[in-house]
């Protein structure tokens, strides 16, 4: 499968995929990490009441209350710069690396659904994911699925990338081992809404970068949002709401499922 993550047919399982392409479920721990990076998520907490917390402060506790959380719905949009393209995901994950949704190429590039539990990851490409991200024999293996889900074992090396990110966990330590620059500038801004939920804003600018992290003002300090700006073209945006929420438990069924490893056993052309 050229171009796919998933590997040609009749290669090696170490197939990887096309160069410079930022795995698309990468993207919003990426962002995450570059929070924690800039500073703005880091430190401990401490029990003061938010109105009377500087813009660190805040970030200490905003930072702990993300590494606490067991499960979390991520909603993203945009690119990250350096030439990327905008992309976006709604994903559902928890610490035991379940998780459930869907990624977006944008630009009519494709998308994908995902759900994994426990040791299985079921993905179910569109036709522009097909056409577009697998050019060799795609259409073939289009036919062959249909509508059905394509079936792997949670710990395939080509599906390496896209399981890692299904685990909150993973992100949580990307965020912690990432959180002592505090190079720029951290400013607190005056509360405000987002929705219906009360938040503090933190900015922080880096050279022509600037990263705004929204805090929620009542009971837990999560950030709930996160808007990067500029910083070679940089334009993205990231969602936290549901902490705690349980992954849902349903997965697809046997009829609506096909395995992958019949699949990359046929030929390029295989009807």
């Amino acid at each position: 499968m050229t171009g796919s993550s998933l590997g040609s047919p009749r290669t090696s399982s170490g197939g990887s995929p096309q160069s410079g392409r930022r795995r698309p479920a990468v993207w919003a721990a990426a962002l995450l990490m570059g929070a924690a990076g800039t500073g703005v998520l880091g430190g401990v907490a401490h029990a003061e009441d938010i109105d009377h917390l500087t813009a660190q402060q805040i970030a200490d506790r905003s930072r702990d209350a993300l590494l606490e959380a067991r499960s979390v719905h991520v909603t993203s949009r945009g690119d990250l710069g350096r030439g990327g393209k905008p992309m976006s995901l709604d994903l559902t994950l928890d610490r035991h690396g379940n998780c459930k949704g869907s990624v977006d190429l944008g630009e009519s590039r494709g998308s994908v659904l995902i759900v994994k539990r426990g040791d299985d990851v079921w993905l179910k490409p569109d036709a522009d994911f097909w056409k577009n991200q697998v050019p060799n024999g795609g259409s073939a293996f289009a036919a062959i699925v249909g509508d059905r889900y394509l079936k792997a074992p949670a710990d395939s090396p080509r599906l390496r990338g896209l399981t890692k990110t299904c685990d909150l966990d993973t992100v949580q330590k990307l965020v912690s081992d990432n959180a002592n620059d505090d190079s720029g500038t951290l400013n607190r801004g005056e509360k405000t809404t987002l929705g219906d939920t009360p938040v503090v804003p933190l900015t922080r600018m880096r050279g022509d970068t600037t990263l705004t992290v929204d805090v929620a003002a009542t009971g837990k300090p999560y950030p709930v949002r996160l808007t990067l700006r500029g910083g070679e073209g940089a334009d993205a945006v990231v969602n936290l709401s549901d902490f705690d929420v349980p992954v849902p438990r349903n997965t697809p069924s046997a009829s609506e499922s096909y395995d992958v490893s019949a699949l990359l056993a046929r030929t390029s052309s295989p009807v």
